[in-house]
């Protein structure tokens, strides 16, 4: 696989190209910050963008827009965002476009190199990846959407898991219960979210989308931002 990082730490950004080239992938373009992203992205033609949210110069927000505005320049390009915070709004803002996969992932919370490996892949083959507390920050905001009132604790359950990319197997084994059982649950969640039936398997993640797309005012979820850009 073919992977454009972006990430301000060195040590970081060394560490993580010296593991993808040691897992037989190709780190096309390792850039410190987002400023070359888009003509470093059209030169590369990378299989997968791994950024970081919070980069130069404000260390604010800078990497998820970037991530947005890269896919709006190739809708088909899988991103990661690897980083220590959840910017709400943004993340919802990348889950909610059309094309490849997509993940956000926290740093602190890869623990397992197979499991990190394994989740780049799949949003390489279009999945949606979001790491558990990504998910629980964003479901749990108060929602201006009534709809999300009409979910049993059960069906927000799955609908939590199915916003972690997990399948309906996957999420069966997790809460002890049949694959019919699940099938029947993500059916009357879309029913209760008012969704159309498609062909695109995109109606997962717009059942997120449903609670995530009005929340509270928008900001970080985690450590209190960095004053001078020092602290990650």
């Amino acid at each position: 696989m073919r992977i454009l990082i972006v990430e301000d730490s060195v040590l970081l950004r060394e560490g993580l190209s010296r593991l993808l080239a040691d897992s037989g992938h190709e780190v096309v373009s390792a850039l410190p910050d987002a400023s070359r992203l888009l003509a470093a992205a059209a030169d590369t033609d990378p299989d997968l963008a791994i950024l970081d949210v919070r980069l130069p110069p404000t260390f604010t927000d800078e990497g998820i827009r970037a991530a947005i505005d890269l896919r709006r320049q190739d809708p088909r390009l899988p991103v990661l965002v690897l980083s220590q915070y959840v910017e709400e709004r943004y993340a919802a803002d990348l889950v909610a476009q059309q094309g490849g996969g997509v993940g956000y992932l926290l740093k602190d919370r890869v623990t397992d190199v197979a499991d990190f490996l394994e989740a780049i892949g799949r949003i390489r083959e279009g999945a949606t990846v979001l790491d558990p507390e990504v998910v629980s920050q964003l479901l749990t905001r108060r929602s201006r959407d009534d709809r999300f009132a009409r979910l049993t604790e059960r069906e927000r359950a799955v609908l939590a898991l199915i916003a972690e990319g997990k399948n309906n197997a996957a999420i069966a084994r997790l809460l002890f219960v049949s694959d019919g059982a699940v099938e029947k649950h993500i059916t009357s969640i879309f029913q209760k979210l008012d969704l159309e039936q498609d062909d695109t398997g995109n109606r997962r993640v717009l059942a997120v989308l449903a609670h995530i797309d009005a929340t509270a005012a928008p900001g970080p979820v985690g450590p209190a931002a960095p004053q001078n850009g020092s602290q990650r």
